[in-house]
């Protein structure tokens, strides 16, 4: 007797997609992602290695549980704006905001006159109340993005004045020079890797005057960059903002880890503030950094200069959507975000903490508590300490805990797998205790 055609058995693609078992699915993800996997469903059923019955049992199976392909965290690691991890986690508020944001806004719109209204008129309102010492104010989609266009309309296609030991690397491979130089302007290194002095950006002011055939000898602006990521220490000099502005050219100074006043937490650590009250003209730094807020550049001024800014044609190019607005104003005036709760988290707080995982785990697995210094991160104050503990498990452990559901990332420090609870909320601590008694369990510890 002739065998019947498998093919017959196999599901048409219209039928799949019309049980009603996958009208969640679809309204969640779209009937497209949800059509390609089971296409590759049915290719399965085709060749015979699945079930035709078992078709949308197993589509429901593969289906990801987000239109996204990124996936939630839990950051043990110690590390407040660890860039791997998408640096600052927003504020309650702010996703409340984004929310608001997702729709039609007035983003740019005057309910009561109709008209065209200024671009996120609220976000910078609320940056300018942040810091008052700022003439104005301006907003675009990156830190590099902010510095870059500060020094085109500073320098105006003339020569930058930055110290050697200011020539730095960001992250990724990114290098400062290489960045300026992408839009024309030249750089004059000054002084050297370890020291430079006033006296040095003088006698290169007075390169001005020995080069009058150049049409763009003479410097622009002078270009300070906290060199947020490394120190060099030992037989150093280095020229304040104060002493810079008294050269006569405008200096644009780039704090970078988006500090607006000063933390006796981070006594080394430069803020917009302070250097707008030593003469800086202009002052650009990261969103998604120390303030705790959405990747975004910030630039602080002189109002001549941050309108002159906002009127080049690259701002167009540089500039925040709504979403972004929306976030970063609700992280400037709601509830303090995650980042300022973590940085200044008690220790003794962290140590109960770390005590109550430990106990459940120890009938498990040997669980420790131990000291663990947690780190800024995110390329800012790079030998500030923030003391605190860690639960200390077996080293295999680190790998283990990635691939939980939701995936927990310690760190792996002397042969051990460290926990620390720092940046963890916690009401998360019992998702820790499940995902580490679960690999327990896998591996019979």
């Amino acid at each position: 007797m002739a065998q019947p055609d498998r093919r017959r058995q196999v599901p048409r693609m219209d039928a799949v997609l019309a049980d009603p078992r996958l009208a969640g699915a679809i309204s969640r993800l779209g009937r497209p992602a949800v059509k390609e996997l089971a296409r590759a469903v049915l290719e399965e059923v085709r060749a015979g290695r699945l079930p035709s019955e078992a078709t949308v049992p197993e589509l429901i199976a593969r289906l990801p549980s987000q239109p996204t392909s990124l996936r939630p965290v839990l950051n043990a690691t110690g590390v407040l704006l660890h860039t791997n991890l998408g640096r600052a986690p927003l504020s309650d508020a702010a996703m409340a905001a984004l929310a608001v944001a997702r729709g039609y806004t007035d983003v740019e719109y005057d309910l009561a006159t109709g008209a065209r209204a200024g671009r996120g008129r609220g976000a910078l309102a609320a940056l300018h109340r942040a810091v008052p010492d700022a003439g104005a104010v301006l907003v675009v989609n990156n830190g590099a993005a902010a510095l870059l266009l500060a020094v085109l309309v500073l320098a105006a296609g003339r020569p930058v004045l930055l110290s050697r030991g200011e020539l730095v690397e960001i992250g990724d491979g990114f290098r400062l020079h290489e960045l300026i130089g992408s839009a024309g302007i030249r750089i004059r290194e000054v002084g050297t890797t370890n020291r430079t002095r006033l006296a040095d950006y003088a006698d290169a002011l007075g390169v001005d005057a020995r080069e009058p055939s150049e049409p763009d000898a003479r410097a622009g602006c002078v270009l300070k960059v906290h060199p947020s990521n490394f120190r060099i220490r030992g037989f150093t000099a280095a020229a304040g903002v104060a002493e810079l502005a008294g050269l006569g050219l405008p200096v644009l100074v780039d704090v970078g880890s988006g500090l607006l006043r000063p933390d006796p937490v981070l006594p080394d650590e430069p803020d917009v503030t302070s250097a707008l009250r030593a003469g800086a003209a202009v002052v650009t730094c990261s969103g998604d950094k120390r303030l705790g807020g959405p990747q975004a550049g910030l630039l602080f001024g002189e109002a001549e200069l941050i309108g002159e800014i906002r009127r080049h044609p690259m701002y167009r190019a540089l500039r925040v959507d709504k979403l972004t607005l929306a976030a970063l104003e609700a992280s400037l005036i709601g509830p303090r975000p995650p980042v300022a709760r973590f940085l200044h988290a008690d220790p003794a707080v962290l140590r109960v903490r770390c005590d109550t995982v430990a106990a459940a785990l120890r009938p498990a697995v040997a669980a420790e508590v131990v000291p663990a210094d947690g780190a800024v991160g995110g390329g800012g104050a790079p030998e500030q300490p923030l003391p605190g503990w860690a639960i200390a498990l077996p080293a295999e452990y680190a790998d283990r805990l990635r691939a939980q559901q939701p995936p927990v990332v310690g760190r792996v420090e002397r042969g051990r797998c460290l926990l620390d609870l720092r940046c963890v909320p916690e009401p998360d601590d019992e998702l820790i205790i499940r995902a580490v008694l679960a690999v327990a369990g896998s591996t019979g510890a």
